[in-house]
């Protein structure tokens, strides 16, 4: 049988890690609002299409992805809604493979590696259900 501590530890650790992600999305979300005009121009820059309405669509899911995660709601499928959102703006935005060698391309390989990282954690969080730690619960108790 799992110990109360452990059990208490486990779950606050789950919180400030969907709490940390969850910052990690709506503070940009908020940053791309009130700089739409230059958040445009950069995306531009990178060739990425349909600007307008990408951008609106990443604002939407950056700072409602990231209050769900900070309220522990449908966590398993924004986190792997989340996920994709951060491949598909590694691949456009932190396109390192595109850019001569030098320190705009060291920053973008270490952006781009950097968002892997938080993928990584993202689908983590989304194959980690409900179910799953329940199941475990019952085979540790025998």
């Amino acid at each position: 049988m799992m110990d109360n501590n452990l059990v208490t530890t486990q779950r606050t650790l789950q919180l400030v890690g969907r709490a940390l992600l969850g910052l990690y999305f709506i503070v940009p979300g908020i940053t791309k609002i009130t700089g739409f005009g230059e958040m445009s121009e950069y995306m531009a820059v990178h060739n990425v299409p349909f600007i307008p309405v990408l951008l609106v669509l990443t604002i939407a899911i950056q700072i409602g992805g990231g209050l769900s995660l900070l309220a522990g709601y449908r966590v398993q499928l924004v986190a792997f809604v989340l996920a994709g959102l951060t491949l598909v703006i590694s691949i456009f935005m932190h396109n390192f493979w595109a850019m001569e060698e030098g320190l705009q391309q060291g920053h973008e390989l270490q952006n781009f590696i950097k968002n892997m990282a938080i993928m990584a954690g993202l689908l983590y969080m989304a194959g980690v259900t409900p179910v799953a730690n329940a199941l475990a619960k019952q085979h540790e108790q025998g």
